[in-house]
């Protein structure tokens, strides 16, 4: 029977700023996770298939492309994505929820919070 603690994720993080990208990516690796990071939606987009990720986390506020815009096209090309949101908004995300979004994480957060959301919205082996 596997762990589901033990169960490494191929994760696929987005955000602009890189020195979140770059934290949120050394966390994820530390804990053993494949992660795949995306410096803006439009990467991501390209880094992103159908069945390679068992999770996406996503910074919500970003130029060009915002993470609910992201989370839609990912959304529409497979419906059953987990997508959670990162952001420093989460009071307009409470007022307004996204429904591309599964759930959403504030900037800061802690790693158990990570941790949990992993383990909440990414499947396990059958």
């Amino acid at each position: 029977m596997i762990n589901r603690t033990n169960f490494k994720r191929r994760i696929l993080v987005v955000d602009d700023e890189p020195l979140v990208l770059q934290t949120l990516t050394l966390l994820l690796r530390v804990d053993g996770h494949s992660v795949v990071p995306a410096a803006s939606g439009s990467e991501a987009l390209l880094l992103f298939q159908p069945g390679e990720f068992d999770l996406v986390f996503t910074d919500y506020v970003m130029p060009l492309m915002n993470g609910d815009k992201l989370a839609a096209e990912i959304k529409r090309r497979a419906p059953t994505q987990p997508v959670i949101a990162i952001t420093a908004y989460t009071e307009e995300l409470r007022r307004v929820p996204v429904p591309w979004f599964d759930c959403h994480i504030g900037k800061p957060f802690e790693l158990k919070q990570l941790r949990d959301l992993i383990q909440q919205y990414s499947p396990t082996p059958g």
